[in-house]
Order: C-alpha cells, then sequence, then structure tokens
C-alpha cells in the first residue's frame, strides 16, 4: 500500500527520511548492536544522541546560552499546571484566550492563583487572534501566556504583546515551521506530536533566570529547576522519541533549516487559501489577518457536502481532513512534513469536488 498525505492536526506525518533513517536503525544502531529503544539513557551511546539533539534544536532555534533546553514528559498539557507551579510567584498571570487550548491553559492555572483573561476572542468562536493593543495586562503578573498558533481554529498570531513579564507561549503546532527570536520569550514549549516527533515528548525551552522559583508543592518531574539540574534524566526520558526528535532535526538542517521551510509553509498556505478566496463551495474560517501557516480550517456551509467530501478525499488518499467538532467542516493541518505536492493534490481535488458539487 502506497503512504497517504495525512493532514491530521496530530500526532502528524512525519519527514519521509526520517522514518525511513528511524526504520533502517530500529534492528541496530550504528555499531551498537541494539535498537535506540533498548539503550539505558545513562549509557554513552544514548547520551550521544541526546546531547548531538539538544544541539541541534539550539543551531536550529538559535536559542542563546541563558536559555536551557529540556525535554519533557506528558506533552504540552502537562505545562498548562507546571507554568503556574514553576512561575506564579506573586500568585498572578495573563492569559490571551485565542483557542480551546490557550482556554484549557487559562482554567488549568486557575488552579493556582489569580488568573487575569487580558483579551479573548472566544465570544466569536476563536476566528481571529484578540488585539493585543487593546488587551488589559496586569503589570504585576507574572507572566503572560500566549498560544501563538491555534491549531483546532486555524489562527495565529501576527504579533506578540508588548508586556514586561515574560511572554510563555505555547508553540506545539508551529515550532519550527517560522523563525521565532527566542529572546523576546521567556519559555517557548510544545508539544513534538506536530513538528518536531511521536506523541508523549514536549519540548521546553525556559530563560535561566526564571528556574528556582517554583512553588514548594511543584511535583519533581513538572519542576523546571530540577530538570535543568539533572539534563531532563530525573527518571527515564522518553528516549525514542527525542531520537527521532533528533533526526527531524537533522532533516531540517538537511534542507536548509527554518528559512528554508519557511518559504516552503507559506507556498503550501498559499496554494490552499487563494483557491478558497476564489472557491464558489468551500469557505475559509479563520478571519485572514490572523489565518494560520499550519492549520487552514474550510467549510461548504452544508454538513452533508462536508461530510461526503471528507469520505471522498480519503478515498483518494487525503486522510484526516475532518475540522474539529466546534468549527464543523474541514482543517487541513500542513505541518512541515507535508510536501507542496500533498497541498497539490488536495487543491486538484477541491477544484474536482467543486465542479461536481457546487
Amino acid at each position: 500500500m502506497e503512504r497517504v498525505y495525512n493532514f491530521s492536526p496530530g500526532p502528524s506525518m512525519l519527514a519521509q527520511p526520517v522514518l525511513e533513517k528511524a526504520q533502517k536503525d530500529l534492528m541496530c544502531y550504528g555499531t551498537t548492536g541494539m535498537s535506540v529503544m533498548e539503550m539505558s539513557h545513562r549509557s554513552k551511546m544514548y547520551t550521544d544522541i541526546f546531547d548531538k539533539t539538544v544541539a541541534d534544536l539550539r543551531e536550529l532555534m538559535n536559542i542563546p546560552e541563558d536559555y536551557d533546553v529540556l525535554f519533557l514528559q506528558g506533552g504540552a498539557t502537562e505545562q498548562f499546571s507546571a507554568i503556574p507551579l514553576n512561575l506564579m510567584v506573586n500568585g498572578k498571570a495573563d492569559y490571551v484566550d485565542s483557542g480551546n487550548f490557550a482556554h484549557l491553559a487559562a482554567e488549568e492555572a486557575k488552579r493556582y492563583g489569580a488568573v487575569n483573561i487580558a483579551a479573548s476572542s472566544r465570544a466569536d468562536n476563536y476566528t481571529y487572534v484578540p488585539d493585543l493593543a487593546a488587551a488589559n495586562f496586569d503589570p504585576e503578573a507574572d507572566y503572560v501566556h500566549i498560544t501563538q498558533n491555534n491549531t483546532i481554529y486555524g489562527t495565529r498570531y501576527t504579533e506578540l504583546p508588548d508586556v514586561k513579564a515574560p511572554i510563555v507561549c505555547d508553540a506545539s503546532s508551529m515550532i519550527l515551521s517560522e523563525p521565532m527570536d527566542v529572546t523576546r520569550y521567556g519559555v517557548i514549549y510544545a508539544g513534538a506530536q506536530k513538528n518536531i516527533g511521536p506523541s508523549g515528548l514536549c519540548v521546553a525551552v525556559v530563560r535561566k533566570d526564571l528556574l528556582g522559583k517554583a512553588n514548594k508543592l511543584c511535583p519533581k518531574l513538572m519542576n523546571w529547576t530540577v530538570q535543568s539540574e539533572k539534563g531532563s534524566m530525573y527518571n527515564t526520558p522518553n528516549t525514542w522519541g527525542i531520537y527521532l526528535a533528533g533526526l527531524t532535526f537533522d532533516w531540517l538542517k538537511s534542507i536548509g533549516g527554518i528559512d528554508a521551510i519557511h518559504k516552503v509553509n507559506v507556498e503550501k498556505a498559499q496554494l490552499l487559501y487563494d483557491f478558497l478566496d476564489e472557491s464558489k463551495l468551500f469557505k475559509a474560517t479563520a478571519q485572514k489577518k490572523y489565518r494560520s501557516l499550519m492549520n487552514v480550517t474550510f467549510v461548504t456551509g452544508d454538513e452533508a457536502k462536508d461530510a461526503a467530501f471528507v469520505k471522498a478525499a480519503a478515498a483518494e488518499g487525503l486522510v484526516n481532513l475532518k475540522g474539529h467538532r466546534t468549527v464543523g467542516g474541514m482543517r487541513a493541518s500542513i505541518y512541515n512534513a507535508m510536501p507542496v505536492d500533498g497541498v497539490k493534490k488536495l487543491v486538484a481535488f477541491m477544484k474536482d469536488f467543486e465542479a461536481k458539487n457546487a
């Protein structure tokens, strides 16, 4: 069976060279005589893999030395609790409610302190990112939390908030897809299952001056200072997930890094949005100014046609296009690993479907 074009929002497709290298190494990694999955995380054979993975991520994102790189477990969702437990020193935090995961992060933080919703687009079903210039930021907030790309609603930030407090960014569905000036953030965290590797792994980039402030009740595995001091190995880390992340970083470096993949991502998104803007059947749901490069949401306005489209597309090898229930319609997640040819095939299929159903 041939591989399909997988438009899943996560776990998403991985780049073919990454899968091929993992397949080749599955039984025996190099001259070690064993799979990476069988290695002790304390062994030199594995720490060499780990150290290179960290170094490659630092290179790709241009991460300064005054930031620590952590490989954690529990995905991004576990960090919804870890963030206030590590940073809420004065018991206050600002959150921008721009989507489902932003909302869930804020709701979890309320368990640990006072959460100020500085701005929200929830009333308009998150079709845009709130106006940050008009946001009600608390000058006493310990941090400002944003979700820079909204997976479900297909929106993205076009600017960062102008605040004194450290910006804490959930970058799960856009990390490594476009340049990020790391120095503008206090913390960047991301679940791996969209642009990095398999699910279950979380990458956190933490400015070092923010370490050492954790609530005394913070569990050790969620305490960034403990994880930093132990090199992300307080307990056995997700060794296979980190290895696959390293292969993804290798692949990105081989094609020219973040600047190169960003150009490809802009091309893919433009192909799809240009068609949607001219279509007589399909309509993009996110406001144009805030459209995501990674998650393209669209509808026909007829639930029966939406369902028929998703079914027919899957039969043509274009899978996982069904939209989230809160938006309906369709969603094409076109992360780094989605080739331009996949988007071209999708657009061609949409044109054909439109000709038959408009």
